[in-house]
């Protein structure tokens, strides 16, 4: 192999190209029904003093009594269902487009060579198919619900898609039966059949576009969570911020946190992992506030995939798999001139 040297510019475009989701919600006892939508509204409330306070207020009997006094006045958003309505439904998109490993932007041609005989390499001797699994677990377990799931008595996640020129339907009847934080060896016939989907759409063998809509029966008149809004402006009037879609105020959830569920599929960051985490160049969950690839242990996306590209050395299969999915994700993964 010839010397080569690391791309200064280097970018992908993501190959799971996925909408954002709007919720709906309807009845569970009156199947006929149309949906009408989840809107957002304000509330007012008043709130008691609950952050951690100083010491040398918190230890004065007085001193705290007089903070608790103070008015915690709050202007936020919700989403609620109906009195009339217990099931919420969300509903979404996802398009599958072909990975061949080939960047949007490269400023080296022997690099970009070599990396295409990478991927060739890849997907000729792994296959997709272990991505393409994962991918349908994520989405047939309706991880992508978040908050939503977790309250929700049952949820049944319905998946179609137009496959020359027919309709192809496939109905998961409880997402909640399939385990979060499993290794995703769960499989059936479902699952199989979505896989194939995915796994078509991502070697460009057929045009894909998924249609995935869940119904969770959350309770009448129960709150849902959509995507809550980050302002930046620290002088807003409101303390928290629901994303809405239209003028109507149509509750709705973001793409990017649709994406982060649906590609919660790394469990080789470590020998002994106890959940999955997202795909990410570093590991990183934002929730933990932690790293999981650390450059130091040599498993972060940049130094496995230097290893492979620059030096042939060769990661194992289930971090070739891994390097893979952050192609997939897309991003920019130039190596600065500057240190």
């Amino acid at each position: 192999m010839t010397n080569i040297t690391q791309a200064s510019v280097l970018a992908f475009e993501r190959k799971l190209d996925i909408s954002d989701a709007y919720f709906w919600q309807t009845s569970s006892q009156d199947k006929t029904a149309k949906p009408i939508p989840v809107v957002v509204r304000e509330k007012s409330v008043r709130g008691t003093i609950s952050n951690r306070l100083k010491n040398k207020i918190a230890e004065d009997p007085a001193k705290l009594d007089a903070e608790i006094q103070k008015a915690n006045l709050q202007t936020i958003d919700v989403a609620f269902l109906q009195d009339d309505k217990d099931t919420l439904q969300a509903s979404w998109s996802c398009k599958l487009l072909p990975f061949k490993g080939e960047p949007c932007t490269c400023n080296s041609p022997s690099y970009q060579e070599r990396l295409l005989q990478i991927v060739e390499g890849y997907l000729h001797k792994q296959g997709l198919a272990e991505l393409a699994h994962r991918y349908a677990l994520n989405i047939a377990n309706a991880r992508w619900l978040w908050r939503n799931r977790m309250g929700a008595e049952s949820v049944e996640v319905t998946v179609s898609c137009t496959v020359n020129g027919e309709l192809v339907s496939i109905v998961f009847d409880n997402a909640k039966d399939f385990q979060l934080n499993d290794d995703f060896s769960a499989a059936s016939d479902q699952i199989r059949q979505l896989a194939k989907l995915i796994e078509s759409g991502l070697r460009g063998e057929q045009f894909i576009i998924l249609q995935i809509t869940a119904e969770a029966i959350m309770g009448f008149g129960q709150e849902v969570f959509p995507s809550q809004e980050l302002v930046l402006d620290t002088g807003r009037e409101k303390s928290k911020v629901l994303y809405r879609l239209n003028e109507n105020q149509q509750a709705g959830m973001h793409s990017q946190k649709l994406g982060n569920a649906v590609r919660t599929i790394d469990t080789w960051y470590s020998d002994d992992v106890q959940f999955p985490i997202a795909i990410e160049p570093y590991g990183a969950v934002t929730t933990l506030g932690t790293a999981f690839r650390q450059p130091k242990q040599k498993r972060d996306f940049y130094s496995l995939f230097d290893n492979w590209i620059l030096k042939d050395k060769e990661p194992s299969p289930e971090q070739q798999h891994y390097i893979m999915a952050v192609l997939i994700r897309g991003g920019v993964f130039g190596a600065s001139l500057k240190e």
